[in-house]
């Protein structure tokens, strides 16, 4: 498994987030997506989020994310949208005027990217057989 450290914890914590513009304009065009992905970036580098995967589509963000346990995917989440807004309405004045201090809606949809079932069986098994391997050493 690709698991991550911390200083006591191995982990594996991948989601797929989207989220919306406010009322769902067609806001992402040009050389504001390319400004607002490095954002988007930047913003996951500043709480050691990795971002595996993004896309920045006309009307809505997709993202697959590997998240500290540490963090939670809601919190993450209000981060991203709260800190990305007021970043890119500093990038992009003209958009403030348009839409008031408001850019991303107030929904998100969120679903786990985790391992294959038969890999966690097999990883059990193989945990299994090694705990039996070293209870018979210890006798």
């Amino acid at each position: 498994m690709g698991a991550t450290r911390l200083s006591h914890t191995r982990w594996d914590c991948s989601y797929h987030i989207i989220f919306i513009p406010k009322y769902r304009r067609k806001t992402f065009f040009k050389e504001g997506r390319k400004e607002i992905g490095e954002i988007l970036r930047t913003l996951c580098e500043y709480k050691e989020v990795e971002l595996v995967k993004g896309s920045l589509s006309a009307d809505h963000v997709h993202i697959s994310v590997k998240i500290p346990p540490k963090l939670s995917v809601s919190e993450f989440r209000g981060y991203l949208k709260g800190k990305s807004a007021l970043m890119v309405f500093d990038r992009f004045p003209q958009m403030k005027q348009e839409r008031g201090r408001h850019l991303w809606a107030r929904g998100y949809y969120v679903s786990t990217v985790g391992v294959n079932k038969d890999v966690i069986r097999k990883y059990l098994e193989q945990q299994e057989e090694a705990d039996i391997i070293e209870d018979k050493a210890s006798q």
